[in-house]
């Protein structure tokens, strides 16, 4: 693929890699296995799965086990806030995701 960034490649595979992290995560810490999330993960990649979490509307019901179990740093809302994963964000998706959290973990 010439022309793409290798840097921003490698990027998006670390983002990937952290998206897949956060299920096998909620598994241990949370008892909370998101079977349709891992599948989509590895159906559609990471970035392309959390972008389609992060459109407008309710949020998933994984989000919601998630903050009931306390572990709202599971989410794809808080990966996509990370400093590093900013860029692969619009600004709308990462003001969605803010507001989605409670204040204190963001």
């Amino acid at each position: 693929m010439s022309g793409v960034d290798p840097d921003h490649q490698r990027l998006i595979a670390r983002f990937d890699a952290d998206m897949e992290e956060i299920y096998f995560r909620a598994k241990r810490e949370a008892g909370y296995k998101a079977t349709y999330f891992l599948q989509m993960v590895k159906a559609m990649g990471g970035l392309a799965a959390a972008h389609q979490l992060l459109v407008p509307g309710p949020v998933s019901y994984g989000f919601t086990e998630l903050l009931l179990a306390g572990k709202p740093e599971l989410t794809v809302e808080a990966l996509a806030l990370r400093a590093e994963y900013s860029v692969l964000f619009s600004t709308e998706e990462l003001s969605r995701a803010a507001e989605r959290l409670p204040a204190k973990d963001h």
